[in-house]
């Protein structure tokens, strides 16, 4: 083989070679791929090392992370004719499934473009009809509405809206400086309302805590005249007590001898006064005055002869 010969195989092997290595392409976990072959789809890459014919074919990756877009400011007239500067941002993101990836390429010219563009119309259809006050204080209707309408609009598209956001609705200067002296004035009304509340509620506390001093005290005397009602049921129980035990003492061991007492007595009264008594001879008292008349020592008369 000649030298001329030699260098046309290699010039044959290079080419083979670099036809090769042109043709591999890799495709990061956050995209997908399409194919082309001279312009038609022809096959789906997942991520990994794909490798396609150089010249003939084209890979189109496409991104399926989450994508904000801003739909840019701009001038809105509400219904009641104020000219309002509204700004919204929008995050959605292509599908992974083949057809989804797909439709994002094939259904819609530039899908970033034009969903900008469908959420500034949105927004000047749902604001056109409200009042710049509704419009400040009802956002979460409008994010709602405009994000249920690019939902239904891009449904097409192989993208999924995840959210939108309505980032600023301002009015003009001299409108805004209204509203500005209008939330001072609501500040400071509700400020004079919450002094006036706590005021009332530290009255309360102090009210509260003289009718529980008060309380307090009248329970104290309660318990007071209690204790000493007690203590006077205490003494006349015990002096009952003690009358009673007299008393059993009394019936117990002086009963016979009180009876004997008063015999003697009257015994001693009818001989002083040398009255006259009929007593039967049967009843006791003839025995106690035995009894003690025997104890009485008689004295003797004087004879003549003494």
């Amino acid at each position: 083989m000649d030298l001329a010969g030699m260098a046309g195989w290699i010039l044959l092997i290079v080419l083979i070679a670099w036809f090769i290595l042109v043709g591999f392409r890799t495709v990061r976990p956050t995209h997908r791929a399409l194919v082309e072959r001279w312009g038609k789809y022809k096959r789906f890459k997942d991520p990994g090392l794909a490798w396609i014919i150089p010249v003939a074919e084209k890979m189109i990756r496409v991104n399926i992370t989450e994508m904000m877009v801003n739909a840019e400011p701009q001038t809105i007239i509400t219904k009641d004719k104020l000219n309002a500067q509204v700004d919204a941002q929008v995050y959605f993101k292509v599908k992974s499934d083949v057809e989804s990836v797909k439709a994002s390429q094939y259904n819609v010219y530039d899908y970033k473009y034009q969903i900008v563009n469908l959420a500034r119309t949105t927004l000047r259809n749902i604001i056109g009809t409200l009042n710049l006050n509704e419009a400040n204080s009802d956002r979460n209707r409008i994010n709602n509405e405009l994000m249920a309408t690019l939902r239904s609009e891009t449904a097409n598209w192989g993208i999924e809206v995840v959210r939108t956001e309505l980032k600023e609705i301002d009015p003009p200067k001299d409108v805004q400086d209204t509203m500005n002296k209008v939330v001072k004035a609501e500040n400071e009304k509700q400020a004079a309302i919450d002094y006036a509340t706590a005021a009332e509620t530290q009255a309360d506390g102090l009210r509260r805590a003289e009718i529980k001093k008060a309380e307090g005290m009248k329970q104290a005397a309660i318990l007071e005249s209690e204790g000493k009602a007690q203590a006077i049921v205490k003494v006349a129980e015990a002096e009952a007590a003690k009358i009673e035990k007299v008393n059993t003492a009394i019936q117990k061991y002086f009963r016979n001898e009180a009876q004997l007492y008063k015999k003697l007595e009257t015994v001693q009264f009818s001989l002083e006064k040398n009255t006259k008594y009929v007593i039967d001879p049967n009843t006791s008292i003839t025995n106690v005055i035995a009894e003690k008349m025997a104890d009485v020592v008689p004295i003797g008369k004087k004879t003549s002869s003494e």
